[in-house]
């Protein structure tokens, strides 16, 4: 579900507003772990080079020494991508190497893995400005010590502050 749809609510003309939004980070170019936050099923358009066909749209999110990026990805479900979902299924270990498995799209949502993420040049179409963005440069296998410091659980309490002998 998109972040968005948690506070879809319509506003009167005088309500009380606050929240600026999020700011842009770009990440530099290099290895990340990242959280899926967001899933949803699409379709890409039939071109010259592929027939139309399904697409999984992600949203990454990315904390990072200079705050957290959200970074949208696809995933075209095409046999000419088949290795590139594979690296996909394998970075969130839902898949070994070599492994025949049938593709998992169900509760994405709080999966986490890892990546290669790379900085796009891009044009704005509106404003022809020259822009940056983050990409998916590719998928990196799944490994348990990438995510050792996310384990440690801060919030526990000491037994002192335990509201019982």
């Amino acid at each position: 579900m998109k972040e968005y749809l948690n506070n879809d609510i319509g506003l009167d003309w005088d309500d009380v507003i606050e929240n600026d939004g999020r700011e842009f980070i770009l990440l530099p170019a290099g290895d990340y772990n990242f959280t899926i936050t967001d899933f949803e099923r699409s379709r890409t358009k039939e071109s010259d080079k592929m027939k139309a066909c399904n697409k999984a749209v992600l949203t990454l999110r990315v904390d990072s020494d200079k705050g957290t990026a959200f970074v949208h990805t696809q995933i075209v479900l095409n046999r000419m991508f088949e290795y590139k979902i594979s690296s996909f299924f394998r970075s969130i270990n839902r898949k070994r190497q070599g492994e025949r498995v049938s593709m998992d799209w169900n509760n994405l949502v709080g999966e986490r893995g890892r990546a290669r993420f790379k900085i796009r040049n891009f044009k704005d179409k509106k404003t022809g400005e020259d822009r940056q963005a983050n990409d998916v440069d590719r998928y990196i296998d799944y490994d348990p010590k990438y995510f050792e410091d996310e384990d440690t659980f801060d919030s526990i309490p000491d037994d002192d502050d335990l509201p019982f002998d």
